[in-house]
């Protein structure tokens, strides 16, 4: 197999499509994000993108068949705007990797005429959550209006360090190939899956776009994640709650 190899499945027609970026990271929030909107919307899987860079495993399914690890695009279309959603279970393991199938990803999304992208992730706090604030960031001035009167809201120096893997570089190669992008960062814990930071996330990317999603099945892992926060909450008050470090592997 080559470094990278791209199946295509199907080539449907779409109008102006937007790349939706939703690869693991920070409490899985871009993850959740875009699987919701595979459940939520009619979807088509259109391209498999395998690499050398992914783990060296096959995922199993229930009746016990395997399938090499990639990353998948699904054609959405919404009321507001045709998608291409990118997700999957990994990203690069290296640095190199990362700009590499970055790249791939982007050619795909050209090859289907899209111009815009929109990145989907979290940005941690290092405490739990109450009220769910979308951080952003953008390839250019330009988008800031929009991006502002959707609610995003942009902070000196946040995120600290930047922001890196696919998400950054949806945006810093993006540009340089003409894309319109921005980062949509919902604020997360960092130590727990975070449903409640991907609704606030398809909050703010519905405004933008002009569609609308339901979000009982993210309110439902909402409660359960509720659920694991109270137990948590419950042993940091208690005579001898968890360490920090002992935090950070949950989830």
């Amino acid at each position: 197999m080559d470094e990278i190899d791209i199946e295509t499945v199907a080539d449907p027609d779409l109008e102006d499509p937007v790349l939706i970026e939703g690869l693991p990271g920070v409490g899985h929030v871009g993850k959740l994000a875009a699987e919701h909107l595979l459940e939520e919307f009619d979807s088509e899987l259109v391209r498999r993108v395998y690499a050398t860079e992914f783990p060296p495993q096959v995922n199993v399914d229930d009746d016990g068949v395997a399938s090499l690890t990639c990353a998948e695009f699904h054609a959405v279309e919404t009321e507001g705007a045709d998608l291409l959603v990118l997700t999957g279970d990994h990203q690069a393991a290296t640095n190199g990797g990362h700009y590499e199938l970055t790249s791939a990803f982007l050619d795909v999304a050209e090859s289907f005429g899209a111009e815009r992208a929109y990145a989907l992730g979290g940005v941690p706090t290092g405490e739990l959550v109450e009220e769910y604030t979308v951080l952003g960031a953008m390839s250019d001035e330009s988008m800031r209006e929009a991006l502002d009167d959707a609610g995003v809201e942009f902070r000196p120096d946040e995120p600290a360090g930047g922001i890196v893997g696919v998400s950054g570089l949806v945006l810093g190669l993006g540009a340089r190939r003409g894309f319109e992008a921005a980062c949509l960062m919902g604020e997360t814990s960092g130590y727990l899956v975070d449903p409640k930071s991907a609704r606030a996330v398809l909050e703010v990317l519905q405004e933008l776009l002009g569609f609308e999603v339901d979000f009982e099945s993210l309110e439902e892992r909402a409660e359960e994640m509720e659920e694991v926060v109270g137990k948590i909450q419950e042993m940091q008050e208690g005579p001898a709650g968890p360490a920090e470090d002992e935090l950070r592997y949950i989830g």
